[in-house]
C-alpha cells in the first residue's frame, strides 16, 4: 500500500484531519499522529488554505462545469467538486465566481425554502431506505437509490433499463449487502412490487435473528422521508438538465416514446447518466452536512458518519451476513451494471454508426450525446420507412 497515495485520496475527498486519522486506522490499519500527518502533507504540498489554484485556472473549471448537469449545484457543492478536481480554493471566491459564471441559477437557487420533518434514527445501518426515481422514466431511464437513515451515505444509485423487475432491485440490494459484508437491521421501501425480492431477500438473511426488530418495513411514498427529500437533491443537482434536454428533444419532434427512441436514448445516454450518478453519489457521500435548528439528525459527512458511528457516540448496526447466504440469493437477482439498452437496437446502432461513420468525439459531453442520438434517430426512422 502506497500511504501517500492513501493520504492524498482522503485528502482530495475533502476530510478534515481528524477524519483521515480515523479513516487511516479504520480501514488501513495505521495508527498515525496528527503531527505526522501534517508532516506528510505538507511533503506532499497538500494544504487548504495556501498555495492556492490561480482563479483563471478554477474559474474556466468552473465555466465548464456550469454547461451541464453541474450548472444545478450551489456554491458549497461546486467548492467540494473544486477540491475533489485537485484545486486549492477557498469557498468564498467560488462564490464570487459562480455569481459572475452563472447569476440566474444563482438567483434561482435563493429562492428556494425547504420545510423539514425531523426524523430518528439509532446508527449507521439500522435502518435504509430504498426507492426509485422516475422522473427519467418516460424516457426509458429508470434510477434506482438507497440511503442509510443515520448518516444519509447513499449505499447505491444505479440508472437501468428497468426498475420494475423485481430481479433487478435484488441485484443492487445485494451487491451493496455483499460490499459490506452485512444488510440493514431494517430496510423500508414503499408498497411497490418491484420491491418484493429485497423483502424477501433481506428476511432470509434475517431469518435467525430472534430481536424483535423487523427487518423489512412497508410504507407510502411520503412518509419514505429520508429517500423521498432526498431525490430533491437529485433532480437539483443532476436530473433536472436531463428533464430538460429529453423534452427539447420530445419538442423538437425527435422523441415519441416509442420502444426504439427508448433504447436510443439508453444507448446514447446511460454510460453518461451513470458517470454522473456516481459523482453525485461521491460527493454526496464526502460533503458535509451543516447543523440545523432544533435538528435531531446528526451532522457531518455521510461518508465518517457512516465508516466512523463512535465519533457521533453510535454504533453500526449492520448485521452479518455469511457469503454463502449471498450465493444462494445471487440466483435471483438480475445484475444490469453492463446492460444498456435492447440487444437488436444495440447490434443496429453500432452498424449504422460504422457505416456513416459517426463519431463521438467526448463521451462524457451530453452535447454530443445529443447530436448522435439525432443522428441515429433519424437513420432509424429511414430504416423503418424502408421497411414498410
Amino acid at each position: 500500500m502506497d500511504l501517500n497515495k492513501t493520504i492524498k485520496k482522503y485528502f482530495d475527498m475533502g476530510l478534515n484531519y481528524s477524519e483521515i486519522i480515523e479513516f487511516l486506522h479504520k480501514n488501513d490499519n495505521i495508527s498515525m499522529s496528527l503531527r505526522t500527518l501534517k508532516r506528510i502533507l505538507k511533503s506532499l504540498s497538500l494544504a487548504r488554505r495556501k498555495n492556492f489554484s490561480s482563479i483563471a485556472t478554477v474559474a474556466d473549471f468552473l465555466s465548464s462545469q456550469v454547461q451541464g448537469s453541474s450548472q444545478l449545484h450551489g456554491y458549497k457543492w461546486m467548492h467540494l467538486k473544486c477540491i475533489q478536481n485537485g484545486f486549492t480554493v477557498k469557498q468564498e471566491t467560488v462564490r464570487y465566481l459562480l455569481n459572475d459564471l452563472d447569476p440566474e441559477g444563482v438567483a434561482i437557487r435563493k429562492r428556494k425554502r425547504l420545510r423539514r420533518r425531523q426524523y430518528h434514527n439509532k446508527g449507521p445501518n439500522y435502518l435504509w431506505h430504498t426507492d426509485c426515481y422516475d422522473k427519467l422514466k418516460p424516457y426509458g431511464i429508470p434510477i434506482s437509490g438507497c440511503i442509510d437513515g443515520f448518516s444519509r451515505y447513499i449505499l447505491w444509485l444505479e440508472a437501468a433499463p428497468t426498475c420494475n423487475d423485481p430481479r433487478v432491485i435484488g441485484g443492487f440490494f445485494l451487491n451493496a449487502v455483499s460490499t459490506l459484508k452485512g444488510c440493514p437491521t431494517s430496510l423500508r421501501t414503499d408498497a411497490g412490487t418491484e420491491n418484493r425480492h429485497i423483502e424477501q431477500i433481506q428476511t432470509f438473511f434475517h431469518r435467525n435473528n430472534h430481536s424483535n426488530n423487523r427487518p423489512f418495513l412497508y410504507g407510502t411514498s411520503p412518509a419514505n422521508q429520508r429517500i423521498e427529500a432526498w431525490w430533491g437533491h437529485l433532480r437539483k443537482h443532476c436530473s433536472q438538465f436531463w428533464m430538460n434536454t429529453f423534452q427539447l428533444l420530445k419538442d423538437d419532434g425527435y422523441f415519441s416514446g416509442s420502444f426504439v427512441d427508448k433504447n436510443l436514448i439508453r444507448f446514447c445516454f446511460i454510460d453518461l447518466i451513470r458517470s454522473e450518478l456516481n459523482n453525485i453519489k461521491e460527493e454526496w457521500n464526502s460533503h458535509k452536512i451543516r447543523s440545523t435548528k432544533n435538528a435531531i439528525a446528526p451532522s457531518g459527512r455521510p461518508t465518517s458518519m457512516f465508516n466512523l458511528p463512535h465519533l457521533w457516540n453510535s454504533e453500526s448496526y449492520l448485521f452479518d451476513v455469511q457469503d454463502e447466504d449471498i450465493s444462494v440469493c445471487k440466483d435471483e437477482c438480475v445484475f444490469v451494471s453492463q446492460l444498456i439498452c435492447d440487444e437488436t437496437i444495440f447490434q443496429l446502432c453500432h452498424i449504422l454508426i460504422e457505416e456513416n461513420n459517426l463519431v463521438v468525439t467526448n463521451a462524457h459531453d451530453a452535447y454530443d450525446a445529443v447530436n448522435l442520438y439525432i443522428e441515429l434517430k433519424i437513420l432509424f426512422d429511414k430504416l423503418l420507412e424502408n421497411t414498410i
